[in-house]
């Protein structure tokens, strides 16, 4: 195993939260908390941010699936789905946000070990996913605003493409800020000026 997680369990059922509690703790990881309800759920994963969440589909006042989905709005991390049904609406329905894995009990140890591993590999190449589509939606938006602000120093002082993005490139540099910032002041003076 490569690392000890933090995981919090959820089942309605007493039986299964144990089973889960002494097999994970003999894999080596630590159970932070249980819970037996959706909303029990919620709270206890919002307080303890756990590693990796296990919870059943069915539970009382609100189901697993709808539960992972209000928690990832706020506190993304991965999900191990756990269902007595093998049901393909409630699977399509798994397939949605940090879903990582889905388990139909009864389940082994060498099933969840192996579950575990997926699922917290998966989650990690996702969020790298997202944050280089973050990134590379900001470098957009910045390349626009550079955009926008040669077109205001070639309208206003006369200048050419490239040297436009000189002279932007040499008042980031004498201001000491980046080239964006410089960028977003040219364009506010222009706005302002219209």
């Amino acid at each position: 195993m490569n690392q000890a997680l933090r995981i919090v369990v959820a089942d309605d059922e007493a039986e299964m939260v144990k089973y889960l509690r002494d097999t994970l703790s003999r894999m080596g990881h630590q159970v932070v908390g249980d819970a037996g309800t959706g909303q029990k759920l919620l709270e206890t994963c919002g307080h303890l941010t756990p590693d990796l969440l296990i919870t059943d589909i069915k539970m009382p006042d609100m189901d697993g699936i709808e539960a992972v989905r209000q928690l990832c709005q706020t506190h993304p991390l991965p999900v191990i789905l756990v269902s007595a049904y093998h049901d393909p609406e409630l699977i399509q329905r798994a397939m949605s946000g940090h879903v990582m894995a889905y388990l139909v009990k009864p389940i082994k140890q060498a099933d969840l070990e192996t579950t575990i591993a997926v699922a917290i590999r998966r989650f990690k190449e996702f969020t790298a996913l997202q944050q280089q589509t973050n990134d590379l939606r900001q470098a957009l938006e910045d390349r626009k605003i550079i955009e926008r602000a040669k077109g205001v120093l070639m309208k206003r002082a006369g200048f050419d493409e490239p040297d436009a993005f000189r002279r932007l490139q040499k008042l980031a540099s004498e201001k000491n800020l980046k080239l964006v910032r410089v960028a977003e002041m040219i364009v506010t003076a222009e706005e302002a000026m219209q």
